[in-house]
């Protein structure tokens, strides 16, 4: 009787939606299942963060509605974040607006940029979000391929200039979901260039920006000189305050960037609740002990993980941020085959490669969001099954 829309049959279907599903169905059945799938940390929100809402809840002038472009005083907080953590100079009126969560900001960006039969440069593997904010938009998805001997990065150099033509936004995200790689000022310094000479938008999503080891530590694109003629930044509070349900995120970056976003946001919500944005004030201002806390568990699950998951004959990508391991699949198998074998056979959720899109074939991903403990019974379960 009803049909979908065309643009909603153009839609994959949502990966992790599918993957929470199935992990559903296997928990009823009455097993005992490992979830590395999402990349939902199982840590609670700091205390700080959580006392702060509470106090900011009870305040009446936080109970109508919030204002579009988020709280001036959250705004701030992330222009003084930003100055401390990378040495860039925010406008909190112009160049910093509030989100509901960074997933939010990233499907409705090419809204306010893109018009029909429009280019979106989408990296693959990647986060969905990318691809499926073009296609909402009546974008094209053009695929620059993240593979293993280029370090997981774009060569976009090597994108035909019919297609450059075309092209309005190009999306990058380091540190990576789902392999984990990085990238250096230097990579987003030519990246910053070519974008000018192509008179392109560049979208970075930084929402793992936080989560670093062996003494590297994740450069924001606005760093570099004139990154902010061309560039808009994503983050999020929700993987470095473990933060995931309080959908509470921003972009900063070029002004008239901010402006084409805020009048997709105007138009179609009416802004976070102000008591989370108060919380979040607290988060941004918090001692750098605390992330470090978090930080070091991270790195304690991750270099237990790896270290077993190569005794037991797995390919383990190399990694220095993020809480996700990029896994070779063993041969024999595709992605999707020894992902739903893991489920079917150890009770253990993981994620395709190949539910990023096709570079990501061969691979699949591991979330470091459950204790130590229960990643080396994992990590038993794994060797059982492919001994």
């Amino acid at each position: 009787m009803f049909e979908f829309s065309d643009r909603i049959k153009a839609l994959p279907p949502y990966l992790f939606a599918q993957i929470d599903r199935k992990k559903k169905e296997k928990i009823a059945q009455g097993y005992d299942v490992i979830d590395l799938g999402v990349g939902d940390p199982d840590m609670p929100t700091p205390e700080p963060i959580v006392k702060a809402m509470q106090k900011a809840v009870e305040k009446p002038e936080h109970h109508r509605y919030p204002s579009y472009e988020g709280m001036y005083s959250f705004r701030k907080a992330v222009a003084d974040w930003y100055k401390r953590r990378f040495g860039v100079d925010l406008d909190p009126e112009k160049e910093v607006i509030a989100l509901i969560g960074s997933k939010e900001g990233i499907a409705h960006f090419p809204l306010a940029f893109v018009n029909p039969g429009d280019i979106v440069l989408c990296p693959d593997p990647a986060y969905p979000v990318y691809k499926i904010g073009t296609i909402f938009a009546g974008g094209v998805p053009y695929i620059m391929p993240l593979r293993e001997e280029n370090n997981f990065l774009p060569d976009f150099r090597s994108i035909p200039k019919d297609v450059l033509k075309r092209a309005k936004i190009v999306w990058v995200n380091y540190p990576n979901n789902p392999t984990s790689a990085v990238a250096t000022k230097e990579f987003y310094k030519e990246l910053v260039d070519w974008a000018k000479e192509n008179n392109l938008i560049v979208a970075s999503d930084l929402a793992y920006s936080e989560i670093y080891f062996d003494g590297y530590k994740p450069p924001s694109i606005l760093e570099v000189e004139g990154a902010k003629e061309v560039a808009i930044e994503f983050h999020s509070l929700s993987k470095t305050y473990n933060m995931t349900g309080w959908r509470i995120g921003f972009a900063v970056g070029n002004a008239k960037l901010i402006e084409g976003l805020g009048k997709v946001k105007t138009n179609v919500d009416s802004g976070q609740f102000q008591a989370i944005q108060e919380a979040a004030i607290t988060a941004l201002s918090m001692p750098e002990e605390e992330v470090q806390r978090i930080r070091d568990v991270y790195w304690e699950r991750r270099k237990t993980m790896v270290e077993a998951l190569r005794k037991a004959g797995l390919e383990v990508v190399d990694s220095k941020a993020t809480f996700y391991l990029w896994v070779k699949v063993p041969k024999g198998y595709t992605s999707a085959q020894f992902v739903e074998k893991l489920l079917d056979e150890k009770a253990i959720v993981c994620t395709p490669g190949s539910g990023f899109g096709e570079y990501g074939e061969g691979y699949f991903r591991i979330s470091l969001t459950v204790p130590t403990q229960r990643l080396l019974e994992a990590a038993e379960r794994i060797k059982s099954l492919i001994i």
